[in-house]
């Protein structure tokens, strides 16, 4: 009989064709996915034409998703983009997404079905974790390393070992994933599950959406993780019913499975909550720091750019304007996103209060293009990292939040929660 395994243990013995596997061991998986984006794909290319193959391992298991400075912004990035471009167009790329049906690449995927439960996927994009949110084993990679996964559709790794979350009871209001995994960071720290596998369970999570989940997943990178997965379960389900391009596979970790810690979490201790600059780990609650003014509010990013957030943002905008002092930058994660929030009447309000709405792009996020930050600015993003000159000059300071938070700031000038527009 195989040992007692976590689901993270279970997805990586499977691929890599054995009955069991143990934490620190070395295997060779087989993988379902290999992603690049218009940064780290044109690294990867170069690293693959040295291999000296004549063709890609799967040209349908390969997704090329030019989303970081596009629509270009300037001539070296179109340059990028178009090294992508050719490459999809050379091996006959299935899954190259191009300008007008592009979006950021961790909601796009999900959404087209083209990632899936069960699933070990590799990215040369460092939120590849995301993908955990449907009991996927997804994980960041250097290009070399996605550049011989484009080769040979497998690739080395240490078995991590797991962390659980085990987080119970109920959301206080305006607390939802951001909130969560902006806590667990906060607890234990950027490098507090560093190459660790952090599987978030309890029923609070049970009751959380899909786009709730992604956002946890999505941030396991900034404490360390190597992933972050949740177990398939009905809402899941629900989510890759009618959109999965392939059968999927369903795991669970087992009830006597070993893990590196438990870390067990109140829910209703979990406050509306900020990281401060210059670490996602800098976190205090929203009520602390209602004094800072800021400059900029950006919605959107791989972290919050979905529908729910859109929602969760308008409703609090709706018959408000933004305070003359701020520009909001809105940012749909997908077209498909776009086009729901249009139809909703979403981009209604945001430009009636005097938001900017993008088309989807990585953009403003990572300092890229669509909402660079000045000297000495301030800016209170639902994105994922806060970093020194992150979002533009060295000087520039960036405030993590919830769509909620994003939202009510943007509105009172300062960080600051609903309750605080009455």
């Amino acid at each position: 009989m195989p040992r007692p395994m976590t689901i993270t243990e279970k997805l990586l013995a499977a691929h890599a064709g054995l009955d069991e596997v143990v934490p620190g061991q070395l295997i060779e998986c087989g993988l379902d996915l290999v992603l690049a984006n218009d940064v780290t794909a044109p690294i990867a290319i170069r690293e693959f034409r040295k291999i000296g193959v004549d063709a890609v391992w799967d040209a349908d298991k390969i997704a090329l998703v030019p989303d970081h400075y596009t629509p270009n912004k300037d001539i070296k990035s179109a340059e990028q983009a178009k090294i992508v471009r050719d490459f999809a167009r050379e091996f006959g790329i299935s899954h190259y997404y191009e300008i007008g049906c592009m979006g950021v690449e961790h909601a796009l995927l999900p959404e087209q079905g083209v990632v899936g439960p069960g699933d070990v996927i590799i990215g040369a994009d460092s939120h590849t974790c995301t993908y955990g949110a449907l009991g996927a084993f997804a994980t960041g990679v250097g290009s070399t390393d996605a550049a011989a996964g484009m080769a040979t559709g497998t690739a080395w790794f240490k078995v991590p070992s797991s962390i659980k979350f085990e987080i119970t009871g109920a959301l206080r209001p305006w607390v939802g994933g951001k909130d969560i995994i902006l806590h667990i960071i906060g607890m234990i720290g950027v490098d507090g599950a560093l190459y660790q596998s952090m599987e978030f369970t309890g029923e609070t999570i049970e009751r959380l959406g899909m786009d709730d989940r992604f956002t946890i997943c999505n941030m396991a990178i900034e404490a360390g993780g190597k992933s972050g997965i949740i177990a398939f379960d009905e809402t899941t389900r629900a989510y890759v019913e009618g959109r999965a391009e392939r059968p999927w596979t369903v795991y669970a970790s087992d009830p006597d499975a070993e893990y590196a810690r438990v870390i067990r979490i109140d829910a209703s201790e979990i406050e509306p909550t900020v990281a401060f600059p210059h670490l996602p780990s800098n976190t205090r609650p929203v009520r602390e720091a209602r004094h800072i003014a800021v400059d900029q509010v950006v919605i959107g990013s791989c972290t919050n750019g979905r529908i729910e957030d859109l929602r969760i943002a308008a409703g609090i905008l709706k018959g408000r304007k933004v305070d003359p002092r701020i520009r909001l930058i809105v940012i749909p994660a997908t077209q498909a996103i776009w086009k729901q929030a249009m139809h909703e009447g979403l981009f209604d309000v945001f430009v009636d209060a005097g938001g900017a709405v993008s088309t989807p792009t990585c953009g403003p996020c990572l300092g890229g293009h669509m909402g660079i930050l000045a000297a000495g600015e301030r800016a209170l993003a639902t994105t994922n990292r806060n970093f020194v000159g992150r979002m533009g000059d060295p000087t520039s300071e960036v405030y993590l939040a919830s769509p909620a938070v994003a939202a009510a700031t943007a509105v009172a000038g300062h960080i600051a929660l609903p309750e605080d527009l009455d």
